[in-house]
């Protein structure tokens, strides 16, 4: 065995999950804790630190610190990051609707901020933590009641508003030192309820959003039921130049001059389902498609109905001009051919009768197959197309159209697909690009009256929208009322 090889062994020996570290120490005497003798920064006498090397699932190493002072008995407990600085900064957002979610377990840095915008709570960043959702909101309540007495005759005001957000919390939180001693005083003889407000599910529980927001990449809470967590979301982000100088790193100043933002990044944010109304999150991306522009993917995903919706929008401006694009369909390679269909655009299949209006289908990002595997898919499962209420002409009708749209997705003849988008936001891939295809034609119109009237462009004022012209009665050469224009300042 090479050296190398019994290095990295005796590395994943030191790094043991929290469980693991706790089964080995059963029935022997040694524990895996580093111990070491410190300094006391409060009496100048010698105490004595413990570390524990440990891993996090889903996470990364952390060190485990916990000091002791046994000459005056100052004692403090933090948690540091073993890994590196990572590339990207993460913002961690967790929903809290029940108290069970008060036990997830937290990991926080120490640049690491978190915060409640229910109750306008911001928690900057200290020592790193490793705790619970719990027992961050009973730290926050002890160290904001801690100097609410000289608050209260110094300054009220601010006394106040602490004391209504404390409130606040302890709906959540509940004193458990004062539950105590209300159960000791209620009975004295009988057995006193525990005084975990997570373990007591009978008290109602506000529901709030609880963020992690670490420039380190550094922090972690945990999920229940593996990265599918539907209360669970992580999104990355670039960090600034004040980021990276508050974590001691060189800022790339010709990165920010290339790019204003991170491409890959994934954003989410909150909706309600349109089935079952329960909330979930929305993921939303940009993308560039090449040798076209950029698009933006959106995709909602219910996870207590199952609903799935996917909607691709338009990054850019509104052309100038209409688009109709041309594909001649020969082999099954041009099916895999991306092709983008936006709201807007409508699509014709002259050889099969098929002409779907815009709007039809919302926006897809997808391939020339998948888009007729949907069509197909929405028409065969029309209600009125078979059964008893049919009649014969109009299933026999649909059978039959239904037929040919199947041989074409097959490719059992040649057809054309042509996508007319008013607003030149549809695609079909170039499989010769940069070169001329010679099965696809791009040609762009002008738009008609109805069409812009359609989309709402005619009543757009892109000059002198600050001015408004207000009639006034006047007489003019002929003799006849006129209207005189006025122009006023909006």
């Amino acid at each position: 065995m090479s050296s190398a090889t019994a290095a990295d062994q005796a590395q994943e020996n030191q790094w043991k999950p929290i469980g693991a570290a706790v089964e080995e120490t059963v029935g022997a005497g040694d524990v895996p804790v580093e111990v070491i003798e410190s300094l006391c920064m409060q009496c100048h006498e010698q105490g004595e630190t413990r570390m524990l090397l440990t891993v996090i699932p889903y996470f990364r190493e952390v060190i485990v610190v916990s000091f002791r002072c046994e000459h005056c008995g100052y004692q403090n407990n933090e948690i540091q990051s073993a890994g590196e600085i990572q590339p990207l900064g993460a913002i961690y957002t967790v929903k809290c609707t029940s108290r069970d979610d008060l036990n997830r377990q937290l990991v926080k840095s120490e640049s690491c901020t978190i915060s409640i915008p229910d109750y306008q709570l911001t928690i900057p960043a200290g020592r790193g933590q490793f705790t619970t959702v719990e027992g961050v909101i009973a730290d926050t309540i002890r160290d904001l009641e801690h100097d609410q007495p000289l608050r209260k005759i110094q300054h009220p005001d601010v006394y106040a508003k602490i004391e209504k957000l404390v409130q606040k919390l302890r709906v959540i939180v509940p004193d458990q030192d004062a539950e105590a001693e209300e159960g000791a005083e209620g009975s004295s003889s009988g057995p006193v309820a525990a005084p975990s407000s997570a373990a007591d599910s009978s008290v109602p529980m506000p529901t709030f959003t609880l963020k992690l927001d670490d420039p380190s990449g550094n922090s972690f809470v945990e999920t229940r039921g593996g990265l599918a967590d539907p209360k669970w979301s992580k999104r990355e982000y670039e960090r600034d130049a004040a980021q990276d100088e508050a974590l001691g790193l060189k800022h790339d100043e010709q990165q920010d001059k290339s790019t204003s933002h991170y491409p890959e990044e994934v954003l989410s944010f909150p909706g309600v389902c349109s089935l079952c109304g329960s909330e979930l999150e929305t993921l939303m991306k940009k993308v560039d498609i090449p040798h076209f522009k950029d698009i933006i993917l959106m995709s909602t995903n219910c996870h207590d109905c199952g609903y799935r919706d996917t909607e691709v929008k338009s990054g850019g401006a509104i052309a100038e001009k209409g688009r109709r694009i041309t594909l001649k369909v020969e082999d099954s390679d041009d099916l895999s051919r991306d092709i983008l269909k936006s709201e807007t655009a409508g699509l014709i299949i002259p050889e099969i009768d098929l002409e779907l209006n815009p709007g039809t289908l919302g926006g897809r990002f997808t391939t020339l197959e998948g888009l007729l595997q949907q069509v197909y898919e929405e028409l065969d499962e029309k209600v009125f197309a078979r059964g008893d209420s049919s009649e014969a002409g109009v299933t026999d009708e649909m059978q039959k159209f239904l037929g040919n749209l199947k041989k074409a997705m097959a490719v059992e003849m040649p057809f054309t697909v042509i996508l007319d988008d008013p607003l030149s936001n549809s695609y079909i891939q170039n499989t010769w690009a940069p070169d001329v295809d010679p099965n696809l034609t791009e040609e762009d119109y002008e738009r008609t009256f109805d069409q812009n009237e359609e989309l709402g462009l005619n009543d757009i004022q892109t000059e002198n929208y600050g001015h408004v012209e207000v009639p006034e009665e006047g007489q003019g050469k002929d003799g006849e009322a006129e209207k005189e224009k006025v122009v006023v300042q909006a």
